[in-house]
């Protein structure tokens, strides 16, 4: 079990089993998640803010109108940074709440706005599991797209024994684990290629794009997740390396089309998402072009670069192959074509000239079309994307 670069958001809410949340948040870390604390008032009465701060190394979110930190990650934008919502403990208070879909506190709202799994651990005398309005809220929860993790029955903070207790925490991060799906493509083998390339016009000149190779990056992470081997060809990026992907860093249009054909041989599924320079200059200056006086003008001759992804489409056998367009206008029929013409199974399209989303943003809004259909997916962090553009894909090739 691993959960490396998941992204976990830990709701904590009232009940004397709060304080396991601290031990939780340390376990989830040690299995490589990055955990966030979002806290109920009624939490902080039985552990503090402080001590969550200190363990999980981010702020801790107690209100939903906390004008200090709404500019930089409010309600919509910590749903949106989840892998995962794990509310533990949760009381009986909060799952009433919940399955009746309210949105009266930051925790509530940020259930209701998630588009990641919700995993609900609840905690609480045995007497209030047992009660018929609690097991009616259970039976809801349990009908519902969320996923209920214990309780755990034996003796309660109270004295009285009996069903109602936090999961174990061992236990609940193996069950947390398991939430997280990677056999969507067991044994296959994914190239990406990512991020702009550089087209020299002398040692200290280029021509480039503003491709920041994120959505590139977050889909090999997706594929790592889903199981496959991942061979990751970058540009000139302010990344740090995927774990577990084999790493393969270029420079140029034709440093990516060497790297992509070398490593071809074996690949099941290759994914285009770099922004690669149609053309770069005919010759590239041994020395500094320096400026003469008078002129005014500097002219650069330019010639085609090699088209990487539709080379690697006329291979035969061909791997499933998936585009990436960035468009400014005409998004959906530019997309289609480019489909057609070089022989795509997939193809992702975003409009680039809306600067929430697209480059350098860490959200995105795609359309995302095949042969037959396409399928519109709204603004949602380029994490979450890639998990779904994954999935897609695997239902595309099986």
């Amino acid at each position: 079990m691993n959960l490396t670069n998941k992204q976990i958001l830990l709701g904590v809410t009232g009940g004397i089993a709060a304080y396991k949340a601290a031990e939780l948040t340390r376990r989830l870390q040690d299995q490589g998640a990055d955990v966030r604390v979002v806290m109920t008032s009624a939490a902080t009465e039985f552990i503090t803010p402080l001590t969550m701060q200190a363990l999980s190394k981010h702020p801790v979110h107690t209100d939903i109108l906390d004008t200090k930190t709404e500019s930089v990650m409010g309600h919509i934008e910590l749903a949106r940074w989840a892998d995962l919502v794990l509310v533990a403990p949760a009381s009986a208070n909060f799952i009433a709440r919940l399955v009746s879909g309210q949105g009266d506190d930051l925790l509530t709202t940020l259930c209701l706005a998630a588009e990641c799994p919700i995993a609900v651990a609840p905690a609480m005398n045995q007497a209030m599991w047992g009660n018929a309005n609690t097991q009616a809220n259970i039976e809801k929860l349990n009908a519902s797209a969320m996923h209920m993790l214990g309780p755990d029955s034996g003796m309660q903070a109270c004295g009285e024994v009996g069903e109602g207790r936090l999961m174990d925490v061992a236990l609940l991060v193996d069950a947390v684990g398991n939430l997280f799906p990677s056999t969507l493509l067991d044994g296959k083998h994914v190239m990406i290629t990512a991020g702009p390339t550089r087209e020299s016009i002398d040692p200290v000149r280029y021509i480039s794009n503003h491709s920041s190779g994120k959505q590139g990056y977050a889909l090999a992470e997706a594929a790592i997740e889903a199981g496959a081997r991942v061979t990751l060809v970058t540009g000139p990026t302010q990344l740090n390396s995927v774990d577990r992907a084999n790493m393969i860093h270029v420079t140029s249009a034709n440093d990516m089309y060497d790297a992509v054909m070398a490593n071809l041989h074996d690949c099941d599924i290759f994914i285009g998402v770099a922004a690669v320079a149609d053309y770069r200059p005919r010759t590239t200056a041994e020395q500094k072009i320096k400026k003469v006086n008078g002129e005014k003008v500097l002219t650069l001759e330019l010639i085609e670069n090699p088209d990487i992804i539709a080379a690697v489409a006329n291979q035969t056998p061909k791997p499933f192959t998936v585009g990436f367009a960035a468009e400014t206008e005409n998004l959906i029929d530019y997309a289609r074509k480019k489909l057609v013409a070089k022989k795509l199974d997939l193809i992702v399209a975003n409009d680039v000239s809306n600067q929430s989303i697209g480059f350098n943003s860490d959200n995105n809004a795609t359309t995302i079309l095949w042969s037959v259909d396409e399928l519109g997916l709204p603004m949602m962090s380029k994490r979450t994307l890639s998990q779904k553009i994954i999935t897609l894909i695997a239902e595309q090739i099986q």
